[in-house]
């Protein structure tokens, strides 16, 4: 995952940004891309039964076997590792392993900028895209199709409506763009070689991701040989990295399973899930409803964990502009600043713990802003 800074990933890593639920026990880009120019993956590749590998009759040629065709000394003490680690089929995760291809695609967009140029950061333009007209317009057609779910889900975890809608908009469309790279290839791609030598970590992410994805696969819950998503991993229509599908997606139909592809009810149902476990406290908003002081950037935190409280910040000035439910003044707070360095312009405003909640999904500031901006947007539309 990134250093707990508010940041913009612009260009390639906007995308890589705008994908993926972190899986909570490792650092995590949060994810990965909205997979904006890719296609949706197809119905049933999110939840198949398990392939019994060995003994097929094929032996698998992928591009991290030796001329012995055996995995490479670094793949194989993954797959002995992952199968003890994870009581799997040693077979079974190196045919797995031995089948993976190299991605291209996915090094070229991890790929380091030559530069050395800081990208500055740019709220207004961010936001512009993420809070469009086509995610609005289809966004309030979603909830219309999907308001039983949504209503049900909401009482259940207390995630607003709105909110649910907004993540699903913001990471695929609505399903439009859900990537159609084999996850195998990515994960074990970026896993092993991964194009940023001073950035072990990622490596590291990317192999726990792996290592999830064979163990999703032993339980049946997907087919790790079909199975496509963005170009770093995320899947379907919430774009779940593999830890966040087996540690917070949820059956939302009661079919008993969990099919993120192709059925709305279960992605609705994991992104309130998502949430809810990791700190959505109900009945407040993301955004307290406060007119901060004239000289706000002194309060200004970074990190993902809010620093102040409202006795703190009323202090310094702070006063509420809304009345109506307070249940936020008891919470901790923290002040962000959405700054456009192009535009020299800032936008400070204050959060909730569901800000930082929402930042678990990923970690940019100006990507959970947009959520709860398009929220309301959509929110608007609807009462309209």
């Amino acid at each position: 995952m990134f250093r707990p800074t508010r940041i913009l990933q612009v260009a390639v890593a906007s995308l890589f940004l705008s994908g993926c639920a972190s899986s909570g026990h490792v650092q995590q880009t949060s994810g990965t891309d909205s997979a904006i120019n890719q296609t949706t993956v197809s119905n049933d590749r999110i939840n198949s039964s398990r392939t019994q590998y060995p003994g097929q009759g094929s032996i698998p040629s992928g591009d991290f076997t030796g001329p012995d065709g055996q995995l490479q000394p670094e793949l194989r003490a993954f797959a002995h590792e992952t199968s003890t680690q994870h009581h799997l089929p040693l077979a079974d995760v190196e045919f797995l392993l031995k089948s993976a291809h190299y991605n291209a695609k996915a090094v070229q967009l991890m790929m380091p900028k030559t530069t050395h140029r800081r990208i500055r950061r740019a709220w207004t333009s961010y936001r512009k895209r993420h809070v469009d007209p086509i995610r609005i317009r289809r966004g309030t057609a979603f909830w219309q199709a999907n308001h039983r779910t949504l209503q049900q889900v909401s009482q259940r975890t207390g995630v607003p409506e709105a909110i649910m809608v907004a993540i699903i908009g913001i990471e695929t469309v609505y399903g439009q763009y859900t990537g159609n790279h084999r996850v195998l290839d990515t994960l074990t791609t970026l896993g092993f070689r991964y194009p940023d030598p001073s950035r072990p970590e990622r490596q590291t992410m990317f192999r726990q991701q792996l290592a999830d994805l064979l163990v999703l696969d032993h339980q049946g819950v997907l087919n790790a040989m079909t199975v496509e998503g963005s170009f770093a991993g995320a899947m379907g229509l919430p774009q779940f990295m593999p830890g966040s599908l087996m540690r917070y997606a949820a059956d939302g139909n009661g079919d008993g399973k969990i099919d993120l592809a192709s059925n709305v009810d279960d992605a609705i149902a994991s992104v309130g899930s998502f949430l809810q476990q990791h700190g959505w406290v109900r009945d407040v908003p993301v955004f307290a409803p406060v007119r901060l002081p004239a000289n706000p950037q002194r309060l200004v935190q970074d990190g993902l964990t809010p620093t102040t409280d409202w006795p703190q910040l009323q202090a310094a000035g702070a006063q509420v502009v809304v009345l109506g439910p307070d249940k936020w003044k008891s919470q901790k707070l923290g002040v962000i600043d959405l700054r456009d360095e192009i535009r020299d312009t800032h936008d400070y405003r204050c959060a909730t713990p569901n800000f930082f909640a929402i930042t678990h999904y990923n970690r940019s500031y100006f990507y959970a802003a947009s959520v709860a901006d398009l929220a309301q947007a959509i929110q608007d539309q609807m009462g309209s």
